[in-house]
């Protein structure tokens, strides 16, 4: 069993114009994932021969409210477009838009009851438009302790429970590693208990949030965890290089080549 390998293009080689990072990633033998396609040609990202595997799904809204659902559907349905034109089958989507510095650009204090009915129906929909375009949607978890604060639905247990609750192929979970060490640890059973429901999985260590072998976790450990779960999907570095970024891809590379 082996995994497939992908960078995230928006966080290494950053001194290079995006093309040229994307063409070094899909060099060096990496597939490649970008973060908002709005401001991206589809036709040069194609030009550069990488595969991408994920890209951002949505450009606004959120999943708490009506009119928020509203907007994410309809800038998602504007995404699939863009995600058919580079060849990506996967588009990413959080508890609610992203502004600077990644911090949510409605913020939730207290995620209610309501909100998560609101949820479910939202991404209901969202599934269905997957279904009927032939793509998969995944809903990433994310840290509020330190990168995301006031995202609803932020840990893998409440972005597992919404996926669950839908039941769609279409809807999967993007379990961010990273995010998930930070918020709940005891990574190897949080990967057993989502395995049934992965599309992706992301990585980066902690603390920093560089490639693998600078922070806390033993990545070997875990990617022969995600392997003994049966996952034999996209694994992606969303991580900054804590120095040279060919380092940091031989770095990933070494941590997920299962022996």
């Amino acid at each position: 069993m082996s995994f497939t390998l992908a960078v995230c293009s928006e966080m290494v080689f950053t001194d290079l114009p995006l093309l040229e990072r994307i063409r070094r990633i899909h060099e060096a033998g990496f597939a490649v994932e970008i973060w908002d396609w709005s401001s991206k040609d589809a036709d040069a990202l194609v030009a550069t021969g990488a595969r991408f595997t994920s890209m951002t799904g949505y450009l606004s809204g959120d999943l708490v409210t009506a009119p928020g659902a509203d907007k994410l559907l309809e800038t998602a349905e504007e995404s699939i477009a863009f995600a058919k034109a580079i060849g990506c089958p996967s588009l990413n989507l959080h508890g609610t838009g992203l502004g600077e510095g990644g911090l949510p650009v409605v913020p939730v204090d207290i995620v209610t009851g309501e909100m998560w009915m609101a949820a479910q129906r939202a991404l209901t929909r969202v599934a269905a438009l997957g279904d009927s375009y032939g793509v998969t949607f995944v809903l990433e978890n994310l840290n509020t302790e330190v990168d995301h604060p006031g995202t609803p639905f932020a840990r893998a247990a409440d972005t597992l429970a919404l996926i669950q609750a839908v039941g769609s192929p279409h809807l999967r979970l993007n379990l961010d590693l990273y995010h998930a060490q930070i918020g709940e640890g005891n990574l190897v059973e949080l990967i057993r208990r989502c395995a049934p429901y992965l599309g992706e999985v992301q990585i980066a260590d902690v603390p920093g949030r560089c490639e693998p072998g600078t922070g806390e976790v033993n990545w070997p450990f875990v990617a022969r965890a995600l392997a003994d779960a049966g996952y034999d999907g996209v694994v992606a570095m969303e991580a900054f290089a804590s120095g040279d970024s060919d380092l940091a891809l031989g770095r990933f590379r070494t941590a997920f080549t299962l022996p």
